[in-house]
């Protein structure tokens, strides 16, 4: 079993009206990923995940592609203290 982990992503790009939250709340439920993901108003959008460290490298890895009519710029992750307070994965409106 791998170490937990907790990340704070904020991704930039064309992420926002593309099925971008919908698809990383379906990849985190197979992942088995916990945490939220929710629309900024800048146009962003931020996530918190946590989980296997394993785990979370995969959904980071998909995060960075994105959905399919999604285009990534960037994604910021920092790295925070592992917290376990996360039931399921919700995406936040």
């Amino acid at each position: 079993m791998s170490a937990k982990v907790r990340k704070h992503l904020y991704i930039s790009g064309k992420v926002q009206g593309v099925g971008f939250r919908w698809y990383t709340s379906e990849k985190a439920a197979y992942l088995g990923i916990k945490g939220w993901v929710k629309n900024l108003s800048d146009g962003r959008v931020e996530a918190i995940i946590s989980g296997d460290k394993d785990k979370v490298k995969k959904m980071i890895d998909f995060i960075s592609i994105g959905s399919p009519l999604a285009q990534v710029k960037k994604v910021e992750v920092i790295d925070e203290d592992y917290q376990g307070e996360f039931k399921k994965f919700k995406t936040k409106y």
